[in-house]
Order: C-alpha cells, then sequence, then structure tokens
C-alpha cells in the first residue's frame, strides 16, 4: 500500500518521536494484534492516536493490527530518489488529507443544506419545495390519514438516519479520539497530584496537540449530520405546506384533530410544549420510537468503543 508507505514517512518527517513509535508497533506486531496496554510504556496516547488516525492501525481481533507491514517498514526507510523533486511526496501527504477530509459531495451536500434552511423562514421557497415533494408525497397522503403519514416519515427518515450514521463514522477513529482524551486527562491528574511540574507542562502540550483531534472528531461526527439534514429537511418543509404553519399559510390535506399522549386532542398547530406544534411533536416521538426498533432489529450500535 504506497499510502501507508507515505503516511509513515510523512509522521516521522515532521516528529522525530514518531520513528521510535512506529518502530515500537512493528515490534509488537511480530506476535500479532497490538493493545494499547503493551505499548504504554513506549509510546505517548497522542503518537497511538495519531496512528489509528492515519489508519497505519486498523481494528484487529483483539486489539489493533498494522494495516501493511512492509509499507510501515518502507516508510522508515529515506524516501527514493525516484521521487520528482520532491513532488510526489508533497502530493501523497495533500491525498492523505484528502482522504481524510470530506468528499466534494459531502461540501456539495452542505451547501444546498444551508440553502434547503431558508425554506423555513421564506415563503416562496418553502412552497416550491412543498408542492415538488408533494407530486410523491400527495398520493400517501390521500390514501392515509396525515397522522399516519407523519408515521411512516419518521419511520423512513429514522431508518436513512441510523444507516448512515453507521455507515459514513469512523468507529475506529472516534474510540481512538476518545481513548486519547481519557488517556491525558488520567496523566494530567496524576501529574497534578504529584505536583510534577514539568510533566504537567508536557501533557499541556500533548492537550494542545489533541485539539486537533477534537476538530477530527466533529467533522467525523457532523458528516453524516449533513446528509440526514440534506434528506429530511424537504420532507419536514413538505409538512410544513401540508398542514400550512406559518402566517397566511393555508393547508392542503384533509386534517383530523391529533391526540397525543398526556395531552388528549389538540389541533396540529396548536403549541403543546412551549411553543413547539403538536405536529412537531408527534413527529419527533414517532422518529424516537422507531429509530430504537430499528437499531435493535438491525443490531446498530452508533456509540464508539474504546479497546
Amino acid at each position: 500500500m504506497p499510502r501507508i508507505e507515505s503516511k509513515v514517512r510523512t509522521l516521522v518527517s515532521k516528529d522525530d518521536g514518531m520513528r521510535e513509535a512506529v518502530e515500537t508497533v512493528l515490534d509488537q506486531a511480530d506476535g500479532g494484534d497490538v493493545r494499547w496496554l503493551d505499548v504504554k510504556g513506549d509510546l505517548t496516547s497522542g503518537q497511538w492516536g495519531r496512528l489509528i488516525e492515519k489508519e497505519i492501525l486498523v481494528e484487529g481481533e483483539e486489539g489493533f493490527r498494522l494495516a501493511d507491514v512492509e509499507a510501515t517498514r518502507a516508510g522508515l526507510e529515506p524516501a527514493s530518489s525516484t521521487t520528482t523533486g520532491g513532488s510526489s511526496g508533497d502530493s501523497s501527504a495533500a491525498a492523505d488529507d484528502d482522504e481524510s477530509s470530506w468528499s466534494i459531495y459531502d461540501k456539495g451536500a452542505a451547501v444546498i443544506t444551508v440553502g434547503l434552511f431558508v425554506g423555513y423562514s421564506w415563503k416562496p421557497l418553502r412552497d416550491l419545495i412543498g408542492t415538488t415533494m408533494d407530486t410523491a408525497l400527495g398520493p400517501l397522503g390521500e390514501m392515509l390519514p396525515f397522522y399516519a403519514v407523519v408515521m411512516i416519515l419518521a419511520l423512513a427518515t429514522g431508518l436513512y438516519s441510523t444507516l448512515l450514521q453507521a455507515n459514513l463514522m469512523n468507529m475506529d477513529k472516534m474510540a481512538a479520539y476518545q481513548e486519547r482524551m481519557k488517556d491525558i486527562q488520567e496523566r494530567r491528574k496524576e501529574a497534578k497530584e504529584a505536583g510534577d511540574d514539568d510533566a504537567l507542562d508536557a501533557i499541556q502540550e500533548e492537550q494542545m496537540d489533541a485539539m486537533g483531534d477534537q476538530l477530527g472528531m466533529f467533522k467525523e461526527q457532523f458528516r453524516p449530520m449533513v446528509w440526514i439534514m440534506f434528506l429530511t429537511i424537504p420532507v419536514f418543509l413538505w409538512m410544513y405546506w401540508a398542514i400550512g404553519v406559518g402566517q397566511n399559510a393555508t393547508a392542503h390535506v384533509p386534517l383530523d384533530p391529533l391526540v397525543l399522549p398526556l395531552r388528549g386532542q389538540v389541533e396540529w398547530t396548536e403549541s403543546v410544549i412551549g411553543p413547539i406544534q403538536a405536529w412537531i411533536v408527534w413527529y419527533f416521538l414517532c422518529s424516537m420510537g422507531f429509530t430504537q426498533i430499528i437499531r435493535k432489529s438491525l443490531n446498530i450500535d452508533i456509540s464508539p468503543t474504546t479497546s
């Protein structure tokens, strides 16, 4: 894997300590999977996190394993003379950065999603999206009562939201971020109790370096949210349009009074929890219930676990 070799070479060129860290992991990898507890005394949590973040270490059966042992060894050797003017190394590093960043499709979806938010406050856009979505959802509203239509929409949004979170978030990276921060906090607490100012200074520097991990963790969490909102906002705008939410708006579907738990019969646009209207409460009750059922049925866990 040329990319693994490039990643290793980039890491060790930027930080001398990473060379020893990679060599330590290579020694441990001869016996199979590598666990954090096995190398904790020789590596910092930051170095361990970097190896997982760059996917040099990937999840194994009992811990983590090297993605490519030979490419990792090659990355510790000096760059070959076939590199043209150093541009190859630069482009490889850029490719590594791109690999861990959002794709052009993710960025495009984010831009469109921001534009869709305007529909909540601008009636012309809301009406345009509502009438467009009605070509697909209108027949459903004619066959079923509107409360059942909202239940079906909640089921659909819960299904694709769960699948997007499970497939677009890298749980290994999320777990590595959390494990690194937890280890830093524990060592900071121990150093503070021991009154070791030198250790505290070193941990402080490592904590500042870990702020980049926090940004990476945020990006991992927010990436599926962009696609969820990209698909869900048009559904919400259709419900806005169908129910007739907002000033000078009229309902486009027949609406019988809605019966909510602990509240009884209410109108769809009636405020039931502060300013929150009944239709939103009904949608979220259905969505939360269906999402839990879907996760249990498909055995999907979107919580990162540390090894």
